[in-house]
């Protein structure tokens, strides 16, 4: 068997880090299995989904590294569903219901005051063919329901019927089926609800293991048997836990909480987005992955804690540091060029100042240090000044190497018998105009001879 997963989002809006770790984790479990990662686009709700979205997802996923089997859109497979649901009303699971919401909100309210659990009671299987053509001449329209197997003989009187399956991530799983409500499949308007098209998408597309969220712990057990109803063998299930803001809020693509597009625009790294996405609320240290063939090595369902774990944008940056701290030239080169930086220094200058960097970005502003000198003018004393001078005086001639700054700055300890920071931090700022930074020895051979004189106060 060849294991097959799906990424199934409704694409009414960017994806957050939550939906990416929803992604990531079925990648990740394919990678490791040799097996099908499937795109599908839960896309029935005409009126809110967009093939923009659609389209923003597809490049979301490619930009973290995930590069779909097969790309599928439920707008476009009606006619499957239409099938199905006439199989379920042939086998006398899919009825029909014509209550109004207002009818069944009350009949909610009067189920609580008598201490029983709202869920639907079923009163729709007791119409009589008057009381349906009552209904119809009013101009209602049926909603469809599935008859959950929870009942012996009388479907009016539900008992515990437990419905178990080993999940991936939680082990052991049950849901009692009279716990649950019947779920709509159909709406009033002919159009599907989640349900239906999932899980007959699921059969027809051959997928062998649904990894989500552990908000659709309920619905496996309704969608397990649907399957069986269907007469569909169900995959095998895992639920990871979801994803939190640090204030403990829940993700929602309708805000653009912790987005991948804001992610990306803010100069993160798309190996510290996975790294983190993946990782956190693991048993795993969190760690920046050079790749994703790497994190796969760190990825185990069952690994995954029960409890929603806190997504930490600032964690994120500890990790784009490592990540570009050790990122070779040939992986930035590109990039450098887009951003104005290349010729015969570029590599040099990439190695010399990406142990620096909190973003790939922010190596143009060095780059112009290199090329145009501090961007601010900064002030010395007159004691640093006259040091200065006299330091810039004992500059070596060209041709330099790579001890050129080691040389130069054994002259002037020679010379003014200063040492340590009175000695560095007056060449740092005229050369640089920041306190900190990378290396001067790899700086100064990238400056010239030329461009380090001009520096002088």
């Amino acid at each position: 068997m060849t294991v097959t997963v799906r990424f199934a989002p409704s694409p009414t809006g960017r994806i957050h880090i939550g939906n990416a770790r929803t992604a990531l984790f079925n990648w990740l479990f394919a990678l490791n299995n040799k097996g099908r990662f499937i795109q599908r686009f839960d896309d029935t709700d005409s009126t809110r989904s967009k093939q923009e979205f659609a389209d923003a997802i597809l490049y979301d996923l490619h930009w973290l590294g995930i590069f779909p089997d097969a790309t599928e859109y439920q707008s476009r497979r009606f006619e499957i569903y239409d099938a199905a649901v006439e199989r379920l009303k042939a086998a006398g699971v899919l009825y029909a219901c014509y209550e109004t919401p207002e009818e069944l909100d009350l009949r909610r309210k009067v189920r609580r005051t008598r201490g029983l659990p709202p869920v639907y009671g079923r009163e729709a299987l007791a119409l009589t063919t008057e009381q349906v053509a009552e209904y119809q001449a009013d101009g209602r329209r049926p909603h469809w329901r599935f008859l959950l197997p929870n009942f012996s003989s009388d479907p009016l009187q539900p008992e515990r019927t437990e419905i178990h399956w080993d999940d991936l991530v939680r082990g052991e799983e049950t849901v009692d089926l009279a716990s649950l409500s019947d779920p709509v499949l159909v709406r009033e308007d002919g159009t599907y609800l989640y349900t239906l098209p999932s899980v007959v998408d699921d059969i027809e597309m051959g997928v062998s293991h649904v990894i989500r969220g552990d908000d659709h712990v309920t619905n496996t057990g309704v969608q397990i048997a649907l399957f069986k109803a269907l007469g569909a063998e169900p995959p095998v299930f895992g639920h990871h836990n979801l994803l939190t803001t640090v204030s403990g809020e829940g993700l929602s693509k309708r805000t653009g909480a912790l987005s991948i597009e804001s992610l990306r625009e803010d100069g993160i790294e798309p190996m510290a987005v996975a790294s983190l996405a993946v990782l956190v609320g693991t048993s795993e240290n969190v760690a920046a992955a050079h790749d994703l063939t790497e994190l796969a090595g760190h990825f185990d369902p069952a690994a995954t804690s029960k409890s929603a774990s806190k997504f930490d944008p600032a964690e994120l940056f500890v990790l784009n540091r490592v990540l570009l701290h050790r990122m070779p030239f040939d992986e930035a080169r590109d990039r450098l060029m887009v951003l104005g930086i290349s010729g015969e220094h570029a590599e040099p200058f990439w190695l010399a100042v990406r142990g620096n960097l909190d973003r790939l970005a922010d190596a143009v502003a060095w780059w112009r240090v290199l090329r145009e000198g501090p961007q601010e003018k900064p002030q010395f004393s007159d004691d640093d000044r006259d040091f200065l001078h006299q330091a810039l005086d004992l500059l070596p001639e060209e041709p330099w190497n790579g001890t050129v700054w080691k040389d130069w700055t054994g002259k002037i300890r020679e010379a003014t018998g200063r040492k340590g920071k009175a000695l560095f931090m007056p060449l740092r700022l005229a050369l640089t105009g920041r306190p900190s930074g990378p290396e001067l020895a790899d700086l100064l051979p990238l400056m010239g001879r030329e461009e380090t004189l001009a520096r002088r106060p």
